[in-house]
């Protein structure tokens, strides 16, 4: 009875909610004209949908893929994300795109061959970024680099 309830209170907060959102582009222009950077990226939340052993049989090819689109600027971030807990692996990982549309980025997510193998699913989402900071140092004379 208590899961039944559940689930209708989340019904009825999802369809609140939908009847509040507003257009992507509509916001994305709100947040420019506020001055906010409105930097849009797309965000794949990849998780296991297959045995352990087949995540990492997969995983070679898919940091290969990841390698190639790092080279052409097609990846922005990429990495394995813990538990809950922050103490243990799971095989889930966050890969953030480039790209010039939803559907462009979809497509490399398709290609990945963690995702083309089935040891991995993803939802994708658009991530407009507006706020924070990165910072960058190189060392000229030494040649290191540190980002933090």
């Amino acid at each position: 009875m208590i899961f039944a309830d559940y689930f209708a209170i989340c019904q009825i907060i999802s369809i609140f909610l939908e009847t509040l959102m507003v257009a992507w582009a509509d916001y994305k222009s709100e947040a420019k004209s506020r001055g906010a950077l409105a930097f849009e990226l797309y965000v794949a939340h990849s998780t296991p949908a297959k045995a352990p052993e087949d995540v990492k049989a997969s995983l070679p090819d898919h940091l290969a893929y990841q390698a190639q689109l790092e080279r052409s600027g097609q990846l922005a971030f990429a990495g394995p994300m813990s538990d809950e807990t922050g103490e243990h692996m799971q095989g889930m990982g966050l890969i953030i795109y480039r790209a010039d549309s939803l559907e462009a980025a979809r497509k490399l997510a398709e290609d990945d061959p963690m995702h083309k193998s089935g040891a991995r699913c993803f939802a994708l989402r658009r991530w407009m970024i507006n706020e924070g900071s990165l910072n960058l140092s190189v060392g000229l004379s030494t040649g290191t680099s540190a980002l933090s």
